[in-house]
Order: C-alpha cells, then structure tokens, then sequence
C-alpha cells in the first residue's frame, strides 16, 4: 500500500514510472479500437471513494472516468455527506471508508486533513488538492510538457502570478525531475518560504520569461476569496498577465499552460489561451492518464 500525497515525499524513479505508466496507457487507448473498452481492467472488483469538501470539475470527473476506464467503481462523497471533523473524527472517519473501499482520493482545504486521514486510513490515500499542494496538476503538467518537447530535465519553467498551492507542487517538482523553475510576481504573494531553495525569483517578468521553454499561470482569485481580496489581487497582479507582448520573450516554441479553469483575459487573454503556444486541453486531458497511473502505483496493480 502507497500513499500519493505530495511530489516532495514520493521519489524521482516512482514519480518517473508514473509519468511513463500514465503515456504508455494513454497510447494504448488511443489505440484501440473505438467504442471497444480497455483492455486494461486492473481495477475491476476494486471501489474508489472520492472526497471533495471543495468543489471540482476536472478532478472529479478524470478521477471517476479513470476508475471506470479500468473496471472499477467509484462512491463520490461531498463536503456536506461527509462532514469530516465534524461529530466523526478524520482518524474514524478513515478507519470506517478503509473497511469499506481500496482506495480513497480526497480533495480538501487544509493539509492536516489530508496527513491525518493518510495516517489512519488502512487504503492508500491520494491528494488531490489542498490548501497547500496539487501534486496531481504538476504530474499531469510534466507528462504534457514531455509529449510536446521530450524531457523536463534542465529546462526553463516560468511561473507569473500567485505563489499558491499549484507553484508549490511546480517547486517540488523542480527538485525531483531537475528542471529550473522562475517565479514572477509581487512580493506580498510569494509562495511559502518552506520552498526558498526550489525556484528563484524575478519581478520583472520581461526578464524572467526569457530563453523559458514552459510559461505556466494560474487564476488570481479562488472561488472563495471576498471581493475586496479579489479587487486587490487585480491590482498586484496586473502586471504579470501572460499576453502576446510577454510570450513573445520566451523562446519561439514555449509552451503555455494553465491548470484551469480560467478567467480569461485576466491572469492569461484569450489570444495566448487560444493559441499556438497554448496545451491547456492537452494538460487538462492528461489529468486522466496521470491520475489513472498514480491509482496504478498506489495499489501496485
């Protein structure tokens, strides 16, 4: 049994295996022939609980798919089903779904919930999201940069806007698939400091995009943020839009990527989401074939 938690805690060689498990897989289903179901049914028998206390559109559905796709079955389980920490302890709550199901994903605000709910569970646990980390984003973002420009290793990524919780996982990849990572943004949003080490910085980010092989963005704001967070948010990030003017600094063939979903024409416009450097479908479809390779691992089927 393996737990999935983070890019940091789980090694280069299993994390390099994923990412060749997660392309061989998405080749053979595009092999196959259409409307034929995957030869590959490793999960049959198996159930899948999926825990969102936040809200998804990507995760959950290329997780539930992913399950499906190799004969499993999943129970999707709310915030408000749930109620974790509320009445029920996390570390109950684990003992009780590691009796029911072989696998638990849960998407959750702080990452306390997460380890606790790892320690306890007798499942492997997998994160797909808090407050802190996304590393399901990044293996997905890795595998779409290596499909367009072959390996990571000692390229340039470029990171504009807010050191949040997906720039934590980009850092943490940095380290175990060696490639240099930028950060630009303003200083009041830098991302954590348990990260100084991973990444440098650069606040002008006509400077920092130049000779980058990957620019990568996210939303300013989240779903939860006040409106007077989000007003200056605008206001500090502005700047560091990713636009024509600003890819047109980075190498001729970079890449473009943005986890999704997006408010166009704000952290990224429409002409650079739309264009030729953009892979944001590719990197969204590959959060099946990543994820379907991380259950895989942690199951060791």
């Amino acid at each position: 049994m393996t737990d999935f938690l983070d890019i940091h805690t789980t090694s280069p060689a299993d994390l390099r295996k994923i990412i060749d498990d997660a392309q061989a897989m998405k080749q053979a289903r595009a092999d196959r022939p259409k409307g034929t179901p995957d030869d590959d049914q490793v999960l049959a028998g198996h159930m899948v609980a999926l825990i969102f206390e936040k809200p998804s559109t990507r995760t959950r559905v290329s997780f539930d798919v992913g399950v499906r796709q190799m004969g499993g079955q999943t129970m999707v389980l709310s915030g408000t089903d749930m109620q974790l920490g509320h009445g029920e302890t996390i570390a109950d709550t684990a003992r009780v779904l590691s009796r029911y199901v072989d696998l638990i994903m849960i998407r959750t605000f702080e990452e306390a919930t997460l380890l606790e709910m790892a320690e306890y569970a007798t499942v492997p646990v997998i994160n797909g999201l808090t407050n802190r980390t996304h590393p399901c984003q990044i293996m997905a973002d890795v595998m779409t940069f290596e499909e367009f420009r072959g390996p990571i290793k000692g390229k340039k990524v470029v990171w504009s806007g807010d050191g949040n919780n997906v720039f934590a996982s980009f850092a943490h990849a940095a380290k175990q698939f060696e490639f240099d990572l930028t950060f630009t943004g303003p200083e009041p949003l830098d991302p954590e400091r348990s990260l100084d080490g991973l990444y440098t910085i650069e606040r002008n980010p006509d400077k920092a995009v130049e000779g980058a092989d990957l620019v990568v963005t996210d939303t300013w704001v989240s779903m939860h943020d006040p409106q007077s967070a989000r007003e200056r948010r605008h206001n500090q990030l502005r700047g560091y839009q990713v636009n024509a003017d600003l890819m047109a600094k980075a190498k001729d063939d970079s890449l473009f990527m943005h986890c999704l979903p997006a408010h166009r024409d704000d952290e990224a416009t429409s002409e650079i989401m739309d264009g030729p450097h953009s892979v944001i479908f590719d990197e969204a479809e590959n959060r099946l074939h990543a994820q379907k390779a991380i259950m895989r691992w942690c199951l060791g089927v």
